[in-house]
């Protein structure tokens, strides 16, 4: 828990309340016609690229949430899907998912290796979901072009359950602007986008804002599950459970960059054996703490060495135990360079050989000047979106963020997506990961769904998809294939149940 010191002025006689946050200069909605080619078929669409205020209780406006909107044209948009999309961080903009994955364009990034300097290539996305469902990304409150307006304050919106309340205002008010509320709609969260699907899903039933599925990809819905946060997670053994569920992501990334030792096996042959492991002898060992029996401990080290590519040595130092931030700069130690911690693909060269930390994200490194410049590009010049604001692709909120949800910590989310889907029976959930990915490890999200405490009639409304990728599944794009073909079929049977 972090202990804030009061400022300085805080001592000083009041001399009457702030005046309100100047409100920037927001242009009119920009809307744009268009035509993209899906499945051998020419779809029209109409692009919205505008914001919507948001109020306080007195009806006061303190927020404006900036999106892009693109619908088809010619349906009856009150029968028409709509998903709404935005990214996490908390503090990102959603410049990621509007710019990589399912919207009419995306940008060529580099994949697995550093992007090419400017000119970026902006390509039409022949994996859109637009022939499915409309989709409307959205900008957190002070990410994007979204502002903190009047008499908002970040109090009112950098929390996990301020920022929920916003969203939720967002998408009934959205709903209302464009007569979409007889229309089917979909959340589709990435990151802590996950978190905020389940508890927006919750919060939207309640309002009787019927959902009719969630995509989470690469989820972090229960915090205590991973050390690197500010909490003390509620584990056995401490932080042992981190260790467990983190456990497959090091196989698959040791297996990418081909240093596991002994014959070489398929990614799909060696998963099911890790987890395995993880779950039975490595979780009981690290649960004996100094317990532990010699023999089993040194038999615990010989297959993490088999199973992560460290060798026994360092593994026997770090007493069974390498926190993933280490291990990305402990593999790939001898050839100089450090593995990405959003996507283990990713390689960059470390000026100190013997750090144990990364300066930088090299997935960051390699792909984020191609997505800010041709998201900038995109929205000024082709949806025509004039406005002098400068677009925030993140904003450094982590340190402001009020963690507590319900007033607890650690941060659990599970539980809101449980009385959502206990709440609403037809509703569904798909759960995207991928292999690579150290942010939200993949089988820490396997597990946390697994004990949502539902029966099996409920359980079985959670489909999951996992990908050769990390961390953002669609800047591979052989893994974004399969990614379109399983939502394209999971929005099918979601929309036509029984056929």
């Amino acid at each position: 828990m972090k202990i804030l010191l009061a400022p300085a002025a805080a001592f000083l006689i009041a001399a009457g309340p702030a005046a309100p946050a100047p409100t920037p200069s927001y242009p009119p909605d920009a809307v744009t016609t268009h035509t993209i080619a899906l499945g051998g078929r020419t779809y029209a669409y109409t692009a919205r690229a505008g914001s919507i205020a948001l109020e306080n209780e007195k009806g006061e406006t303190n927020c404006r949430m900036f999106y892009t909107a693109f619908t088809a044209n010619g349906v009856d948009p009150r029968t028409r899907p709509v998903t709404f999309l935005y990214n996490g961080g908390p503090g990102s903009s959603t410049i990621w998912l509007r710019m990589g994955s399912f919207g009419p364009v995306r940008v060529q990034a580099g994949d697995a290796a550093p992007t090419r300097n400017a000119p970026f290539n902006l390509l039409d996305n022949q994996y859109s979901l637009l022939d499915r469902t409309d989709l409307v990304f959205v900008d957190a409150p002070d990410t994007g072009f979204s502002r903190i307006v009047g008499v908002g304050k970040p109090s009112d919106f950098f929390g996990v359950d301020p920022d929920v309340r916003a969203f939720a205002q967002f998408v009934t008010r959205y709903l209302s602007a464009f007569g979409r509320w007889n229309s089917p709609k979909f959340l589709f969260g990435e990151s802590y986008g996950t978190p905020r699907s389940a508890m927006l899903v919750n919060a939207l039933q309640r309002q009787g804002v019927g959902i009719n599925g969630v995509v989470l990809l690469s989820s972090i819905l229960d915090f205590s599950l991973d050390w690197s946060i500010n909490f003390s997670p509620t584990a056995i053994g401490g932080n042992d459970w981190a260790f467990v569920l983190y456990l497959p992501t090091e196989a698959a990334a040791a297996w990418y960059h081909h240093v596991l030792p002994g014959p070489a096996i398929t990614l799909a042959a060696l998963l099911p054996q890790v987890e395995d492991f993880a779950t039975h002898e490595y979780l009981e060992a690290l649960a004996q703490g100094a317990n532990l029996p010699a023999a089993q401990y040194a038999d615990v080290v010989t297959k993490l060495h088999q199973y992560t590519g460290l060798s026994e040595q360092y593994i026997r130092q770090s007493n069974l135990r390498v926190p993933y931030t280490r291990y990305q700069t402990e593999l790939l130690r001898e050839s100089g360079v450090a593995t990405g911690r959003l996507d283990a693909r990713y390689t960059s060269i470390m000026l100190d050989r013997i750090s144990d930390q990364t300066d930088f994200d090299p997935t960051d490194a390699a792909i984020d000047a191609a997505f800010v410049a041709a998201g900038n590009y995109y929205v000024r010049q082709v949806l025509n979106y004039q406005t002098t604001l400068v677009y925030r692709p993140i904003t450094s909120l982590f340190r402001q963020w009020e963690w507590k949800h319900n007033g607890s910590l650690p941060t659990n989310t599970a539980q809101d997506l449980a009385a959502a889907m206990s709440f609403n029976p037809n509703l569904k959930v798909f759960s995207a990961n991928g292999y690579y990915d150290f942010a939200t490890p993949f089988y820490a999200t396997v597990y946390t769904l697994n004990h949502l405490m539902m029966p099996a009639s409920l359980q079985a409304n959670v489909s999951y998809g996992f990908y050769d990728a990390g961390h953002m599944v669609y800047v591979h794009p052989e893994a974004l294939t399969q990614f379109h073909a399983d939502l394209e079929a999971w929005y099918a049977r979601v929309l036509n149940p029984g056929r």
